[in-house]
C-alpha cells in the first residue's frame, strides 16, 4: 500500500482537447500516448482526453488518428502540484487512410499554431519563458533568443526584428490588437522596462518575424500573437510566486460551476517587489524605486447552443520618481539637476465568442475596450534661481474600441478559407508642453479626437498534395484620420521534400501607421502659427521576401535556416535634404521632434538566419540561433546610411541540464546558461558646441549614424531546483539567475552631461542576481 501511494504521489494528470486544425472541431478516437511508457487513452466525442498517473519530469506525448498526420509534443513538463493542460490540433491527410499512419510522429515544437502561417513563424511555450537564463519572466525577452531578433538594451524589452524599429511590432491578445502591454510605457512605443504580461496566465503563442498571414495588419516588422490559457475545468489550483522583476504574485483557477460543465476561471495579481529588493542592496540600474502592479483574468463559460463565450482582461499601474538630489551620479538615468515624475496606466477588457456554422465552419468575434494613460512632469534646478523651475509637462489618455469578426471554413480536405475584418476606433487626448532649450513654453503636441482604422482581409490555404501547399490572401487598410489606404497581397508556398525536410517561399506587402507622436508633432512658425503637416503622413510600407528551410535531421534535433530581403518605402523623412528618417526611432521613451515630414524615405533589410535546436532529452537541451544581416536607410538627402538597428550579427547560445535527485527521482536540480552576442548599434554623435551653447543635448545632424557602440556581450547562468512533494499535491520551483556574470560594461548611451558640459558614456546593468520562487498546489 505504501509503495502504491508513493508511486501515485510521483505522478500527475495530463489532459486536454484534440481538434482538427482547419475546422477547430473536436476529434474523437485520437490515440494519446506517453513515449516509452504503457500509458495511453483515446479522445471522447468532445475531443477530450485524460492521461492519469503520468510520471513527473519532462515527457513526450504523441497523438495519432486515422486520416490525420501524427504529432509528437516533446518537453511536456509534469509536476506534482498542477495538472498539465495540453490542447493539440491535428492536420487531416489528403488521402484518407484505412489504418493509423505508421509514419513517425514529427515533433511539434516551434511550429506555428496558426494554420495559415508560412515562413518566419514559430510558437513558444510559457515553459520556455521561465526556463531560459536571463529571461526575467518576460515573453518579450524570450523572443530575443529567436533568430532574427536582437535585444541589446538591458533596461527595456523592445523587440528589434531584422533591423526594423521596435515600433514595427504588433501586439495581439486573444485574436485582437492590444496597446503596449508593459509598465512605464509612453505614447507610440511598443516596449518598456517591465512587462505587464503574467506568464503564468499565457499558453502557447505565435511570434512572426516577416511575411505574416493576411489576417495581420498595421505591422511592418513583427507580430506577437498571445493567447491566454483557460483555468482548470475540474479542480481548483493555486500558484504563489516571487520574482525580482515580475513581483509578488498570487493566482487561482478552477471550475466556475460545481457541475464541472466545462466552464472555468483564472485570475492572477502581481505586485512590485522592486522596493523590497532595493532595500537589501539589489540594484535595477537606477536608485529610483519603480512601483507597479497588474491583474489578469480569463473566464470561459460552458459550451451551449449559442456558442462558446469567454471574457478576458488585463490591467496595470506603474509610477516612478527620479529626484535629482537622491540619485547616484553613476545612475543610468541620473540627472542630478532635475526632478522627474512619471506614471502610467493600462486596462484591457474583451469578450470572445465562437459559434459553429455547419459541420466544418465557425464564426469568431471579439469585442474589446482598452484604456492607457501616462503623465510626466520635469522640474529643473538652476544655480541662478532659488527654486526649481517647471520644465516640461505631458499627459496622454488613449482609448481603443475594437471589433474583430471572421468566418473560418474547412471547405474540404484540401482547401480552408478565412475572411473577416477588424475595426478599431482610437480615441486620443494628449498634450506636451516644454520650455527646455526654449525662451518660453512651446506646445509640441495638443490633440483631442478620434479616428478609425478599418482592416478587411481574406486568406486561404490549398494543399495540392501532401507535400505541396499554398497560403495566400490579401489585407486592406483604411485610416479615417487622413484617408490613407493600402491593399496588401500575401503568399507562402511550402514543399515538403520528405517527413523531415520542408522548403518555404513567402512574400508579403505590409503597411503600418506612424507612431502617434509623429503624426501629432507640431512646430511653431515665426508668425506664431503651427506646422501640423505631419498629420498628412501615409503608411510606412515594406515588401518582404523570404526563403526558408526546415530540417529535422536527427531524433530530437532540428535545423531551420532563412534568407530574407525587405524593401521599405514611404518612410517619413524631412522635406529639406537631411539624413533623418523615422526608421531609426522607437527604442526609448521619446520620438524626434521633427515637423514637416513627408513619405519619401526608403530602407532595406537583408540577411540570413540559422537555428539549431535539440529538444530536451537525455537530461539536456540546446538552442543556438545566429543572424547575419545588413540594415540600411536613405533620408531625404538620398545618401545610404547604416540604420540605428544595424547590428550586423547576433548570436545566442542557450543550454540546460537537469539531474534527478533522491531515490524516487521526483526532484530535479537544473543548470541553464545563455550567451548573447551582438554587434553594436549605430548612433548620431552629440554636437558638443551646440549643446554647451543651449544647455541641452543637441545631436550633430551632419553625421547621422556615423558612430557605432562597441559589441554587446552578456553571459547569464541560472541554478534551480524543482521539488515535488511526496506527501501532497504540491510542487515548488526555486532558481537563482546570475545575469551578466562577467560584469561586462556594455554601453547604454553616450550623452551630453549638462553639469560637466561634456559627452559621457553611460553603461548598462552590470552583474545582477535575479531570484524566483514558485509554489503550486
Amino acid at each position: 500500500m505504501t509503495v502504491r501511494l508513493q508511486a501515485q504521489n510521483n505522478t500527475q494528470t495530463v489532459k486536454g482537447i484534440v481538434i482538427d486544425k482547419a475546422s477547430e472541431k473536436p476529434l474523437a478516437g485520437v490515440s494519446v500516448t506517453v513515449a516509452g511508457m504503457s500509458i495511453g487513452t483515446t479522445t471522447d466525442s468532445t475531443g477530450s482526453y485524460k492521461l492519469a498517473n503520468v510520471p513527473v519530469g519532462r515527457q513526450r506525448v504523441s497523438f495519432t488518428s486515422v486520416g490525420y498526420k501524427p504529432v509528437s509534443i516533446p518537453e511536456v513538463l509534469v509536476t506534482i502540484g498542477k495538472q498539465v493542460i495540453l490542447d493539440v490540433s491535428l492536420e487531416e491527410s489528403i488521402r484518407t487512410l484505412n489504418k493509423v499512419s505508421v509514419t513517425a510522429p514529427r515533433a511539434r515544437k516551434g511550429m506555428a499554431l496558426n494554420e495559415f502561417a508560412g515562413s518566419s513563424a514559430r510558437s513558444f511555450s510559457m515553459d520556455e519563458v521561465t526556463r531560459y537564463a536571463g529571461g526575467r519572466n518576460d515573453p518579450a525577452r524570450l523572443a530575443s533568443n529567436f533568430a532574427g531578433v536582437s535585444s541589446t538594451n538591458d533596461s527595456r524589452n523592445d523587440i528589434v526584428v531584422r533591423g526594423n524599429s521596435p515600433t514595427a511590432v504588433l501586439w495581439r491578445m486573444e485574436g485582437i490588437p492590444i496597446p503596449n502591454p508593459n509598465h512605464f510605457t509612453t505614447l507610440g512605443t511598443t516596449g518598456g522596462p517591465v512587462s505587464a504580461l503574467n506568464t503564468n496566465a499565457l499558453k502557447n503563442s505565435d511570434f512572426y518575424t516577416g511575411a505574416f498571414p493576411a489576417e495581420y495588419g498595421n505591422a511592418s516588422g513583427a507580430v506577437f500573437d498571445l493567447s491566454l490559457r483557460s483555468g482548470n475545468k475540474d479542480k481548483v489550483e493555486k500558484t504563489l510566486q516571487l520574482n525580482l522583476f515580475s513581483g509578488l504574485e498570487a493566482m487561482i483557477e478552477g471550475p466556475l460551476s460545481k457541475k464541472k460543465n466545462g466552464s472555468s476561471f483564472l485570475v492572477g495579481y502581481r505586485y512590485s517587489f522592486a522596493q523590497l529588493a532595493q532595500g537589501v542592496g539589489l540594484r535595477f540600474g537606477t536608485e529610483a524605486v519603480p512601483k507597479y502592479q497588474d491583474l489578469i483574468f480569463h473566464i470561459n463559460f460552458a459550451n451551449s447552443k449559442l456558442g462558446r463565450l469567454g471574457i478576458f482582461g488585463l490591467g496595470g499601474t506603474s509610477n516612478i520618481d527620479f529626484i535629482g538630489a537622491d540619485l547616484d551620479s553613476t545612475d543610468m538615468f541620473a540627472n542630478k539637476d532635475e526632478d522627474t515624475y512619471f506614471k502610467s496606466r493600462i486596462g484591457i477588457v474583451g469578450i470572445k465568442h465562437t459559434i459553429d456554422v455547419g459541420r466544418n465552419a465557425y464564426i469568431r468575434s471579439v469585442l474589446s475596450y482598452s484604456y492607457t494613460s501616462n503623465e510626466g512632469d520635469v522640474y529643473k534646478y538652476y544655480d541662478s534661481l532659488p527654486d526649481r523651475q517647471y520644465l516640461m509637462r505631458q499627459k496622454t489618455r488613449n482609448t481603443g474600441l475594437r471589433f474583430s469578426t471572421y468566418i473560418n471554413s474547412k471547405m474540404n480536405t484540401r482547401f480552408s478559407l478565412r475572411g473577416g475584418f477588424l475595426a478599431e476606433q482610437n480615441g486620443l487626448d494628449t498634450y506636451l508642453n516644454t520650455r527646455d532649450g526654449r525662451p518660453d513654453w512651446e506646445v509640441i503636441r495638443d490633440y483631442d479626437g478620434s479616428s478609425w482604422l478599418l482592416q478587411p482581409y481574406v486568406q486561404g490555404k490549398y494543399r495540392f498534395t501532401e507535400k505541396l501547399s499554398l497560403n495566400t490572401g490579401v489585407h486592406g487598410m483604411y485610416y479615417t484620420f487622413n484617408d490613407a489606404t493600402a491593399i496588401e497581397p500575401r503568399a507562402s508556398l511550402s514543399y515538403a521534400l520528405d517527413n523531415t525536410k520542408t522548403i518555404t517561399v513567402s512574400y508579403g506587402l505590409h503597411s503600418q501607421l506612424q507612431p502617434a507622436p509623429v503624426y501629432l508633432h507640431q512646430q511653431k512658425l515665426p508668425n506664431g502659427a503651427y506646422d501640423q503637416s505631419n498629420r498628412d503622413l501615409g503608411f510606412t510600407k515594406a515588401h518582404h521576401y523570404i526563403l526558408g528551410y526546415d530540417w529535422a535531421f536527427a531524433k530530437d534535433w532540428r535545423l531551420k535556416a532563412e534568407a530574407y530581403y525587405q524593401h521599405i518605402f514611404d518612410a517619413p523623412v524631412e522635406r529639406t535634404a537631411s539624413g533623418f528618417s523615422i526608421l531609426n526611432s522607437g527604442a526609448d521613451f521619446t520620438f524626434p521632434e521633427k515637423a514637416a515630414l513627408i513619405n519619401n524615405g526608403t530602407g532595406s533589410n537583408r540577411g540570413v538566419e540559422m537555428t539549431i535546436e535539440k529538444f530536451f532529452s537525455r537530461g539536456y537541451y540546446l538552442l543556438t540561433t545566429a543572424s547575419l544581416f545588413d540594415s540600411k536607410y536613405k533620408g531625404s538627402d538620398g545618401i545610404e546610411r547604416n540604420s540605428t538597428f544595424n547590428n550586423h550579427s547576433v548570436l545566442n547560445v542557450l543550454a540546460g541540464k537537469e539531474w534527478k535527485m533522491g531515490s524516487s527521482g521526483r526532484n530535479v536540480f537544473t543548470v541553464d546558461i545563455k550567451m548573447a552576442y551582438s554587434g553594436g548599434r549605430y548612433y548620431t554623435p552629440v554636437d558638443l558646441a551646440a549643446s554647451a551653447l543651449t544647455g541641452t543635448e543637441k545631436l550633430d545632424e551632419n553625421r547621422y549614424n556615423t558612430e557605432q557602440f562597441p559589441d554587446y556581450f552578456r553571459l547569464d547562468t541560472r541554478f534551480g531546483f524543482r521539488l515535488n512533494s511526496g506527501k501532497r499535491r504540491l510542487s515548488q520551483t526555486l532558481y537563482l539567475d546570475l545575469q551578466n556574470v562577467t560584469n561586462r560594461d556594455n554601453v547604454f548611451v553616450r550623452r551630453y552631461n549638462q553639469v560637466q558640459k561634456q559627452v559621457g558614456t553611460v553603461y548598462q546593468v552590470g552583474f545582477f542576481p535575479d531570484i524566483m520562487y514558485k509554489i503550486q498546489w
